[in-house]
């Protein structure tokens, strides 16, 4: 994209974290934006700081209501006009032990991290295509997309976790390669730790009926509360991540350079799996 200024923005779970700093950062690029999240006072909160700086508007949404999505999203454009930068932000940090697979943890996580990615991409990449006027979105995964053994217990999240964010990834890459002769980008954010709250949201939001976490899992999330707040990136810092990768097409968002030995010996391993002659 030449320019951001004058487009319209939709970033869910942007009332507080990484979804709010991607935000502004659009918002400092004359972007008007609207954020949506289940938050209500971090959504007024939201709001009201954002319209400071751009024309800004909130919405509560539970990204995996499709209904709810699609009506947001007229709303959205009747308010602020036609949303060409779409941010599927919102996300959840939980998983089980595989001794008690559950299909309610099951369907909360993959209801979040994947259906609720697919949502708002129904509920706007058609309309970005019949209007021909290209666009750009950004899907959030995770580094725990990328790869499921780093050095930190954090990279190693438990699978249901993990199935969530390699989704994702795989989306992106392949809508990428789909949409690309529509003028349309598609950008995947693949965060390692970041100073947010997001911790402490996994916990508030568990449903109450899912199964108890295992003692693994547990600590986990202890290690990635302790590890965001003492090493996390800023928030602000992948908010001018995402926009640059936005103007410049970038089809990966990284912000942890620890994550170069886990990707790299992934990528050997597969490598070293390629048959050296067709296998007959």
């Amino acid at each position: 994209m030449d320019s951001l200024s004058g487009r319209t923005a939709f970033v869910t779970g942007g009332a507080r974290g990484i979804g709010l700093a991607i935000a502004r950062s659009l918002a400092d690029r004359g972007v008007s934006v609207a954020v949506a999240d289940l938050d209500d006072p971090a959504l007024k909160r939201a709001e009201d700081e954002l319209s400071a700086a751009t024309n800004a508007r909130s919405y509560k949404l539970d990204v995996r209501d499709r209904q709810r999505y699609v009506d947001v999203a007229d709303t959205v454009e009747a308010e602020l006009g036609p949303v060409s930068i779409v941010v599927n932000n919102a996300g959840i940090l939980d998983s089980v032990s595989p001794s008690r697979m559950d299909h309610t943890l099951w369907d909360y996580v993959m209801g979040v991290n994947a259906n609720g990615v697919y949502n708002g991409l129904q509920a706007f990449v058609p309309r970005m295509i019949e209007r021909g006027l290209g666009g750009h979105i950004v899907n959030t995964a995770s580094a725990a997309g990328l790869f499921v053994d780093g050095e930190s217990l954090l990279y190693r999240s438990g699978f249901l976790y993990h199935a969530s964010k390699f989704a994702v990834v795989g989306l992106s890459e392949s809508l990428r390669v789909e949409l690309a002769h529509h003028g349309i980008g598609v950008s995947v954010l693949c965060p390692g730790p970041v100073a947010t709250d997001g911790v402490d949201n996994a916990r508030r939001l568990r449903p109450a009926d899912a199964p108890k976490r295992s003692a693994k899992i547990e600590t986990i999330l202890d290690v990635a509360q302790n590890l965001v707040h003492d090493q996390g990136v800023q928030p602000s810092v992948v908010g001018e991540l995402v926009v640059d990768a936005i103007i410049h097409d970038r089809p990966y968002i990284l912000t942890a350079p620890d994550n170069a030995a886990p990707i790299r010996a992934r990528m050997e391993a597969l490598l070293n799996a390629v048959p050296k002659a067709r296998v007959e």
